[in-house]
């Protein structure tokens, strides 16, 4: 008797042939395909109504045990492809929700604070202690970029300091910042998922509505913390931090901490740049290929 699973086709593709190649895998019977980056190219935050896709893309289809995929690789349109397929490979049955908690561990970031899957007991109870459960919204602490913010708001917070976290995700560094001993902060994400797994984190830590605001970009609250935020964090990407720089500096109050990530130490100079002669940036961490910016206004 085989062992329970499924069997796993692999393809290489562009972003221009995606779309068309999946519907035709599913006609031929897939019951899941997955997307995957190929080129090791950051994509993390979508701009309002877009639909991000990376340029070379690895696609997994998963079709039951026992159909002969003979014909689907005999008749796969070779101009949507870049690389075929080999064999079919097996892969083993699983609950897949339950092998992605698993793998979700606690991480301490800096020297006080620790970042926990919420069905997990934080193995130091006495720490400063994030509980997260990340939905569908970026950001879990795995990544270097919300790594790097993390250990750096680990530093710099300290009581009554307010927050700005652009590009909340899943609100993990504006919650952390607030457990930390900020007095309050504001959640920026143009996902409406964000938003939701912002608010539900917050609760999750026991934050009150009252202390952490959680908007879309165009909210007339942002405007209102003009000129007040202690510190700001943006990790998105180079391309939005570089348009958005108007706007984080303008939320900063004089002597404000700016903290950007989500760039690449080939990007940096060309941010540090943009921003300046407004703020002084300097790379404080990198972590592989990835990079923290950061800067103090000037009075």
């Amino acid at each position: 008797m085989s062992e329970a699973g499924w069997q796993q086709l692999q393809f290489e593709t562009d972003d221009g042939h995606v779309e068309a190649l999946e519907d035709w895998l599913f006609e031929q019977g897939a019951v899941a395909v997955t997307l995957e980056d190929n080129a090791d190219e950051p994509l993390l935050e979508p701009g309002p109504g877009e639909t991000p896709m990376w340029q070379k893309v690895r696609l997994s289809a998963l079709f039951d045990e026992g159909v002969d995929l003979t014909p689907v690789l005999d008749s796969v349109p070779s101009g949507w492809v870049t690389a075929t397929a080999g064999a079919p490979v097996h892969v083993p049955d699983q609950d897949w929700e339950r092998a992605w908690m698993d793998n979700f561990h606690p991480m301490q970031m800096g020297s006080r604070l620790w970042i926990c899957p919420s069905w997990l007991a934080p193995p130091e109870p006495d720490a400063v202690n994030v509980l997260l459960d990340p939905g569908l919204a970026f950001g879990t602490g795995t990544h270097p970029t919300t790594a790097m913010c993390l250990t750096a708001l680990d530093r710099l917070i300290t009581p009554d300091m307010t927050v700005v976290d652009y590009g909340c995700g899943t609100g993990i560094l504006a919650i952390a910042g607030l457990k930390l001993g900020a007095r309050c902060a504001l959640g920026v994400d143009n996902d409406p998922q964000a938003l939701t797994a912002s608010h539900q984190n917050a609760e999750r830590n026991g934050i009150s509505p009252s202390r952490f605001t959680v908007v879309a970009p165009d909210s007339a609250e942002v405007s209102e913390w003009e000129g007040a935020a202690d510190c700001v964090v943006a990790n998105i990407l180079a391309g939005p931090l570089s348009e958005l720089a108007p706007r984080l500096l303008a939320l900063l109050k004089p002597e404000g901490h700016l903290l950007l990530a989500g760039l690449l130490a080939d990007q940096a100079d060309a941010l540090i740049e943009r921003y300046q002669p407004h703020i002084r940036l300097s790379v404080m961490s990198q972590v592989e290929e990835w990079v923290l910016l950061e800067g103090r206004l000037a009075t």
